[in-house]
């Protein structure tokens, strides 16, 4: 399997070609662009791709889907259902770029030569994420895993569309973490890693496996009293939080917003 990808010098997020070998069939996995690279990329390799899968609404993940189209007119954009309604709302009064996308759900399989890609629902970030799975016949696999999974994180839960924290938790450990530890993850943003590696090293995942403790240090997260349960590196070099609210409810949220007490 063959994948280049791109990744926003701002945002630090990842658009993704992918195809079975050279002068194969290809498709992207979102599109936040700057994608001159993997337009030569498939120049290069002789590939024609026909679609492109979108994990999720957020605009560092769709932004460059016109050029992409400009380039290949016949290209299938594909999203969830929930992400269009959402990529919908987040167009105001404007022309919605969801109007000219098909939708994917979580179950459909595509086919691209020697690759399958099956779309996994993984909520929590937004209320539509998929995961893309690709199996290579007799070979390894892969998962895109959008905004869910990072290497060494986990997405929040307060990004336009959310859900909750238990959406998420159940995303990366009841789907992503049951997938084969050999296989890659292709994370929305930063680095890759595997199912084996975040497994035992990531830190949220190590005490959702009871194998550290939960902290319990009094915080003010968001301006309200919370208990710091984890502060946890991020993928863009920050950190990222998990909180427990008075009621006991739990959340995601970014490290930046999060004061001792």
């Amino acid at each position: 399997m063959i994948v280049e990808t791109a990744t926003h010098p701002q945002f630090v997020s990842n658009t993704f070609l992918v195809a079975d070998g050279q002068g194969g069939p290809a498709f992207f996995v979102d599109a936040g662009g700057p994608v001159a690279s993997l337009i030569e990329a498939a120049e290069r390799l002789a590939l024609e791709p026909t679609h492109v899968l979108l994990t999720h609404h957020h605009f560092d993940h769709v932004s460059d889907v016109g050029e992409l189209r400009e380039r290949w007119p016949g290209l299938e954009v594909q999203i969830s259902g929930r992400e269009r309604e959402l990529l919908d709302a987040s167009a105001g009064a404007g022309p919605s770029p969801a109007a000219s996308m098909g939708s994917i759900e979580a179950g459909q399989t595509l086919r691209f030569g020697a690759l399958e890609v099956r779309a996994l629902h993984t909520p929590g970030h937004t209320g539509g994420m998929l995961s893309f799975l690709v199996r290579e016949d007799g070979d390894g696999q892969g998962v895109f895993t959008g905004d869910t999974l990072f290497k060494g994180s986990v997405g929040g839960v307060r990004a336009p569309g959310h859900t909750t924290y238990a959406d998420l938790r159940d995303s990366i450990m009841g789907t992503l973490m049951e997938l084969a530890p050999g296989t890659v993850i292709y994370p929305g943003h930063a680095d890759t890693s595997t199912v084996a590696a975040e497994w035992d090293g990531n830190a949220f995942i190590r005490i959702w496996r009871g194998l550290d403790p939960e902290g319990s240090q009094p915080c003010t997260a968001l301006g309200e009293p919370a208990t710091l349960v984890l502060l946890g590196a991020d993928y863009d070099g920050g950190t990222k939080a998990w909180v427990r609210w008075q009621d006991g409810s739990d959340d995601i949220v970014p490290g930046s917003r999060i004061e001792s007490s």
